[in-house]
């Protein structure tokens, strides 16, 4: 298994809102304001446009193996350009299967419009068969191919109307769902300076897509029933060691058995 599941947190791109909107001299939250208030006159909500989005955390859990890792990529001080470079390097280097929860809906295109901000090259991820004939009919663009897993895509069998939160279908399997955050207070938290905090919980949403992703494996016949128990208990064994406070706590809200 070569896989990892991954998660972004954005707060709005205030520098485009500046120049979009001529609004020199305020300052971020000022501006953030501005540009959630024109959202909400266009279109009710002010859930900004996926280009408007700014990458301030993107933490992934690989798979491969005999090992599962969770981390952030680069440290708290790296900037976006670095974040989004050493996303795509790693499908560069691994080419491993994606998995996600509603990544083809928000991360995957926020990641496209960020690496062409900054010039970041991704060949392998967007191979289509041109190079290299297996992306041909598995590649990481398509809706409908296994190399990117969005799993609130396809749990929802491709039907909007029948979508459920990354929470509420973790509680359902018996897993932690989110602690203590959500992702509408990932720009006050940033404003804040509690970065830390938000890659903990990007963190944590990893876990919770992987455990639900493990579900789907077995359910799908890939895993069988050892096969989930194994991969359980690795999950569970490698938070245990690594010993922070944000998985002490997802461990204690996750009972054994």
């Amino acid at each position: 298994m070569n896989c990892f599941s991954f998660d972004i947190e954005t707060v709005p791109d205030v520098e485009f809102g500046r120049r979009m909107y001529d609004l020199d001299g305020l300052d971020d939250e000022s501006v953030a304001t501005a540009m959630f208030f024109q959202q909400q006159q266009k279109s009710g909500s002010d859930f900004l446009p996926l280009h408007q989005h700014r990458i301030v955390a993107i933490s992934v859990a690989l798979r491969r193996g005999e090992s599962f890792t969770v981390w952030s990529l680069g440290d708290e001080g790296a900037d976006e350009a670095e974040l989004v470079r050493r996303f795509f390097d790693g499908i560069n280097r691994y080419t491993p299967d994606l998995v996600s929860w509603n990544g083809g809906g928000f991360d995957l295109p926020v990641l496209h419009y960020r690496a062409l901000k900054h010039s970041v090259q991704a060949p392998r991820y967007w191979e289509q068969g041109d190079t290299d004939r297996e992306f041909r009919f598995n590649n990481y663009l398509s809706r409908y191919h296994w190399r990117h897993i969005d799993l609130m895509d396809v749990l929802a069998g491709f039907q909007p109307r029948a979508r459920a939160s990354l929470d509420q279908t973790a509680v359902l399997l018996g897993y932690p769902g989110k602690l203590g955050m959500s992702g509408d207070q990932v720009w006050d938290k940033f404003l804040a300076g509690g970065i830390r905090d938000i890659r903990d919980y990007c963190e944590t949403d990893v876990v919770n897509t992987w455990l639900v992703f493990l579900r789907f494996e077995h359910m799908r016949g890939n895993l069988d029933d050892n096969d989930l128990q194994r991969e359980l208990e690795l999950v569970r064994t490698t938070l245990t060691a690594m010993d922070v406070p944000h998985f002490n706590e997802f461990i204690a809200a996750w009972p054994a058995g």
